[in-house]
């Protein structure tokens, strides 16, 4: 097979953009508010914000190390990239980690989508709750609404990967984040002054570690700590979209020109800032306007409708949100389909088009059960759980995420595997940030403790429920 020369982002910035763009999604801006609301909120966002720190962005570095390395996607990193042990099934992992991410997560984007056009026509224009609610229990309630919309973000994603790094994702992700920034924080603003806000504010900001030991007895109480490590562990990869492999990809189209710390840590506060932000406006809004902050998925769109209908301008306020919401979202779909159709280049051989086309065909197919799930197919659903939009985030948020992040840090850190040195020196290649060496006994045998540890307890009360029952 006759190498291709590979196409590198344009710029720095390019680059950053398009990595937090992966990140920054409907993980920061949908998925966060909605899991820190049922875990108590400010107590579960420290925790989330430590787990960023030391797990999501040590994992985030190696990503990129295995990619810029390489040059490969997953598809071919292990394979190129010398290791003792063999890693080649892992190859494997990003691709169905990116299938079953997006199953879900285009259902969710269009969500936004088919929103853009309820705000923009005064359908909450002054609403109250009740009626907020049933907008979208109306929405979802109906299969070919969400079909359709489902397919338009699959149809975007395929576009604009079709057309190429530099001239599709790329200049895109520069457009998408920009609106995104400037719209969040005018929101931010207004939320934060809502009469009633500061309830808010302090579910939002003062931590009460009550709420991570709810229960009667010691094993309720550990069960219930153990839940919220595990969804805060899954929380920092999802938010950061690192365990699949593809930070990597990003990784395989940048230069060497700089260390590639200094990028992750560019990439995580973008992420992290958005996540803040879109806090900022949803806890306010919730206790402004009596809306329970543990509603679940539907918080946002329940919440920020019931706020627009009570401000001036509010129908094109709420249009231009969920605009930018969309902005968000499908900035994921793009980023991620990306890795989907590179590394079907890079195992194959296939030209971009022919890679787009297969991809967007199985997508588009494997996609249509997580739309039914709300309607027609509701009745399917796993104890402990939920419905299959639950059911596919479980495996990606609790499973292939961490588990991919484990199996990675090995690979880079452990003899068997690339080793600590080989990253090393990938990692500092160029101007920038150098990695802490003083942290090796942390990323090589303490981060793998303690995924293990958490993973134990996160299973630990849904084995001892199922033989309880």
């Amino acid at each position: 097979m006759e190498e291709k020369e590979r196409e590198h982002f344009a710029s720095r910035l390019g680059f950053i953009l398009v990595a937090a763009g992966c990140a920054i999604g409907l993980g920061n801006v949908w998925r966060f508010p909605y899991i820190a609301g049922e875990y108590g909120g400010a107590a579960f966002i420290l925790i989330y914000l430590i787990f960023l720190a030391i797990l999501g962005l040590p994992v985030m570095v190696m990503e990129f190390a295995v990619g810029r390395a390489s040059q490969s996607s997953t598809a071919r990193s292990f394979h190129i990239l010398p290791a003792q042990g063999n890693f080649q099934w892992f190859s494997w992992w990003g691709y169905i980690g990116s299938m079953v991410l997006l199953m879900f997560y285009t259902t969710v984007c269009g969500w936004m989508f088919a929103y853009i056009f309820k705000l923009g026509s005064g359908e909450f224009a002054a609403a109250e709750s009740e009626v907020s609610q049933a907008a979208f229990a109306s929405m979802i309630a109906d299969p070919g609404q969400l079909v359709f919309w489902m397919l338009v973000s699959v149809a975007i994603g395929a576009v604009v990967s079709f057309i190429g790094v530099q001239k599709g994702v790329e200049r895109v992700a520069k457009f998408l984040m920009a609106g995104l920034f400037i719209i969040l924080i005018a929101l931010c603003i207004r939320a934060v002054t809502l009469p009633g806000a500061e309830g808010g504010l302090a579910f939002y900001l003062q931590p009460d570690f009550s709420h991570l030991f709810a229960g009667d007895t010691l094993p309720e109480k550990f069960a219930t700590f153990g839940n919220a490590l595990y969804a805060a562990m899954g929380q920092a990869f999802f938010s950061l979209s690192v365990g699949m492999g593809g930070m990597a990809i990003f990784g395989s189209r940048i230069g060497r020109d700089r260390s590639l710390t200094g990028e992750a840590l560019s990439a995580t506060v973008l992420d992290t800032l958005v996540a803040v932000l879109a806090g900022l406006i949803i806890f306010p809004a919730c206790f402004a306007f009596g809306v329970s902050p543990e509603s679940g998925p539907s918080l946002v769109f329940v919440t920020l409708p019931i706020v627009f209908g009570q401000m001036p301008f509010g129908q094109i306020w709420g249009a231009l949100f969920f605009v930018f919401m969309s902005f968000a979202a499908i900035s994921t779909v793009i980023a991620v389909f990306e890795t989907l159709v590179t590394w079907v280049e890079d195992r194959w051989g296939f030209s971009r088009k022919k890679a787009v086309l297969m991809n967007v065909c199985i997508l588009a197919v494997l996609s249509i059960p997580c739309a039914l799930g709300f309607n027609v197919w509701s009745g399917f659903e796993l104890p402990g759980i939920g419905n299959i939009q639950a059911i596919e985030d479980f495996i990606v948020s609790n499973n292939i995420l961490p588990l991919g992040a484990l199996i990675l840090t090995i690979f880079c850190t452990w003899k068997i595997g690339w080793g600590w040195d080989n990253l090393m020196a990938e990692v500092d290649a160029g101007e920038g940030i150098k990695f802490p060496r003083w942290l090796r006994p942390w990323c090589t045998y303490g981060i793998p403790v303690l995924m293990v540890i958490i993973f134990i307890m996160g299973y630990a009360p849904m084995i001892s429920s199922l033989f309880a029952g």
